[in-house]
């Protein structure tokens, strides 16, 4: 058997060689597990508070029904994962875009808890700061598909229906804001 004279080889990447279907399905995964944990944390003040005082409160009329933004959070979240996934799999993920990428799960998790979890305690002010989460959120949107599209335009085009979606509900909170 010939010698390995291969210095990129040896027992410290044998098996898990960064093209490797592996690794690329475990770093899936990965990705998929951040968004279900992002939320799920997201979920909790939505569950506790959506019967109280958010059933009495005054909506936008253009709110759509209860249902669709749990499907539509859901399928956004795995678009998101997927798209920070195709832009670490061309090791993109780096520096401010991974701070970028990171900052939308703390402010997407810390949304409802502003907006939800803060009303019964501040009142509007909570719907106001709520609304400040969501600016930031979409704001990180923005910088995301701007960094994602140029290395993979899938992972861009993954980010616009997540940066449009939050766009919307923040419409829906200025107008919760302005009128509870």
């Amino acid at each position: 058997m010939p010698a390995n004279t291969d210095p990129q080889s040896g027992p410290a990447t044998a098996g898990w060689q960064p093209s490797g279907r592996g690794r690329q399905a475990v770093a899936l995964a990965g990705f998929l597990a951040l968004s279900l944990a992002a939320w799920a944390l997201a979920s909790v003040p939505i569950i506790l508070h959506s019967g109280g005082w958010f059933a009495g409160s005054t909506k936008a009329p253009w709110m759509p029904p209860g249902w669709m933004f749990r499907s539509m959070w859901m399928l956004l979240y795995v678009g998101v994962a997927v798209a920070a996934w195709l832009v670490w799999r061309k090791g993109e993920l780096t520096g401010s875009t991974l701070a970028g990428y990171l900052a939308q799960l703390v402010l997407n998790a810390a949304w409802p808890l502003a907006f939800f979890g803060l009303f019964p305690v501040f009142g509007s002010a909570a719907l106001w700061a709520a609304f400040l989460v969501i600016a930031a959120l979409a704001a990180s949107l923005a910088f995301l598909t701007l960094r994602f599209g140029p290395v993979s335009p899938a992972a861009g085009l993954l980010m616009l229906p997540y940066l449009s979606w939050v766009v919307f509900s923040g419409s829906l909170n200025l107008y919760s804001a302005i009128h509870n």
